[in-house]
């Protein structure tokens, strides 16, 4: 087995720093919760629908708790004390809300509201702990791919549509489909409701979508004898609702990074650090694979500059995953293959930063993107460009590999675009599928160099990161040449400070020995 000569000790110094980093950044935010949280909770809970005006009942429900200044408390125990009082369900709680009928308040028994709301908590709980049996014995009953895994996008704006391309693209031989979000949605403070047929360059990402879609490629999964995975983003100002609503509907991952929506999104910090963790949770708990978006600051700065970035931010997302009781085989650390062609001994360098990332985080089902940022047109260039990709790509043993499109930069793949894209894929996969086993490193050759470069740089950053905070950090554009303010961005009129005697049933019942 292939391996660089790096210092463990180098290691586990930038990691320790990782860690100190987040839990400061945890602590920080514990006492607040945030409108998404809550709505989060009230989804959790059983609540769905829209009203009359096509407002989520979720959103109605909150936005009332706030009028009565009662958010603070969790909605959780505010929505439960109404059902015991009127012997109803948190449905018909908020749809009694939402009509005008029913105004809000405290209720008294306080250790028995918390008690029925953790027993209605443990409903969902249950429904979605049979869903991640289900998908392991689906796995088992169909079987699935060796890694790496072909991942595909659709993106048509219409959810029927998506259906048909995506059946097309896992009998082609695609492994995960991922249903790529309409553009703006992350910027949307509600879920649209129901299934939807017009969206700009994807599809809104809603419930019902991701039933339609997990339904078709369970049938499609079982034609092809092999369990196709779904994927779609937890990410923007939603993501704890759609955490929750993918754990309810079984999809297998969620794009879900610490850091992406304030840096790519300008949401605000706060917003986002919150909610991060508890979708986060959600996602640990059902059993889905996050897949973070380090790849996306190699489109912003340059991928050999900017190179422990890219490490220092997996190090810091894989704490933040820890918190939130994510395993390291459910983080799909993201990089990508962006070095621009026309460097020499570029090829190398791809190979260094692959296998480092490869070896700091054994454990990580690592996700790899293609070349996009200097795809020319040239069709022939960039399917070459996407066979050398495809060559990092396995022999440095990645485990979510986005396939690479010859006409990046033309236009949104046809389907016959991603064929030859899973055509070249699988060849390289085939004809080089142990070569890490039968190849080794120079020791003190340019890869290994290039490689221990890389990482000292990101262990003298994460210190500086350590010492400033991460805010500071962000501020200053230390990640994608970005610069973002703790008070800036969208989304901060959404955090609340919690009471002293603020409760939400979930992270109890989501989390090993609880929050």
């Amino acid at each position: 087995m292939m391996r660089l000569h790096l210092d463990q000790a180098q290691i586990d110094r930038a990691r320790d720093s990782a860690r100190r980093i987040a839990r400061s950044v945890f602590e920080q935010m514990k006492p607040f919760t945030t409108t998404t949280v809550e709505r989060a909770t009230l989804r959790l809970l059983g609540i769905d629908g829209v009203d009359e005006n096509m407002v989520p009942l979720p959103n109605r429900l909150v936005s009332h708790l706030q009028e009565q200044d009662l958010l603070q408390h969790g909605a959780a125990a505010i929505v439960v004390g109404a059902m015991i009082e009127r012997g109803c369900t948190a449905q018909q709680v908020a749809e009694a809300v939402a009509a005008g009928k029913l105004t809000m308040r405290r209720h008294k028994g306080e250790e028995a509201i918390r008690a029925a709301s953790e027993a209605e908590a443990r409903k969902m709980c249950e429904h979605i702990a049979r869903q991640r049996a289900r998908r392991d014995s689906e796995i088992k009953s169909v079987g699935e791919s060796r890694t790496p895994w072909l991942y595909l996008i659709v993106a048509t704006g219409n959810i029927h549509e998506d259906v048909i391309q995506a059946r097309a693209a896992a009998e082609q031989g695609a492994d995960i489909i991922a249903v790529i979000r309409s553009t703006g949605q992350s910027l949307l403070d509600y879920v649209p409701y129901g299934a939807t047929t017009e969206g700009f360059g994807g599809t809104y990402a809603t419930q019902e979508n991701f039933r339609l879609m997990r339904a078709a490629l369970d049938e499609t999964g079982a034609r092809v004898g092999r369990y196709i995975r779904l994927t779609n983003y937890c990410s923007g100002l939603c993501m704890p609702e759609i955490a929750a609503m993918g754990a309810m509907e079984r999809l297998d991952m969620m794009l879900n990074d610490s850091m992406y929506g304030i840096i790519f999104r300008d949401i605000n910090m706060q917003r986002t650090f919150i909610d991060q963790f508890f979708s986060r949770m959600v996602n640990a708990y059902a059993g889905i694979i996050i897949n973070t978006g380090e790849d996306n600051y190699l489109t912003t700065a340059d991928a050999c500059e900017a190179a422990h970035t890219v490490l220092a931010s997996q190090l810091i997302n894989e704490q933040f995953a820890y918190l939130s009781g994510l395993k390291p085989e459910q983080m799909g650390l993201g990089h990508a293959f962006e070095i621009n062609p026309e460097m020499e001994n570029g090829f190398l360098w791809e190979i260094a930063h692959a296998q480092l990332v490869r070896q700091v985080f054994p454990e990580a089902s690592l996700k790899y993107m293609p070349p996009t940022k200097h795809m020319t047109g040239n069709i022939f260039r960039g399917h070459l460009q996407d066979a050398l990709f495809n060559v990092v790509s396995t022999l440095t043993q990645q485990d979510i590999h986005l396939l690479g499109m010859m006409t990046e930069a033309i236009h949104t793949p046809f389907i016959q675009d991603r064929f030859l894209a899973v055509q070249n894929a699988k060849y390289v996969f085939n004809t080089m599928r142990d070569l890490h086993a039968e190849v080794e490193f120079r020791h003190g050759g340019q890869i290994e160099r290039r490689a221990q470069s890389v990482l000292s740089e990101t262990e003298q950053i994460l210190a500086d990161i350590e010492t400033m905070g991460l805010p500071q950090a962000i501020s200053q554009g230390m990640f994608a040449e970005i610069s973002r303010k703790p008070d800036g961005g969208k989304g901060l009129d959404g955090v609340i400070a919690k009471s002293s005697d603020y409760f939400n049933p979930f992270p109890n019942l989501m989390l090993e020995g609880g929050l």
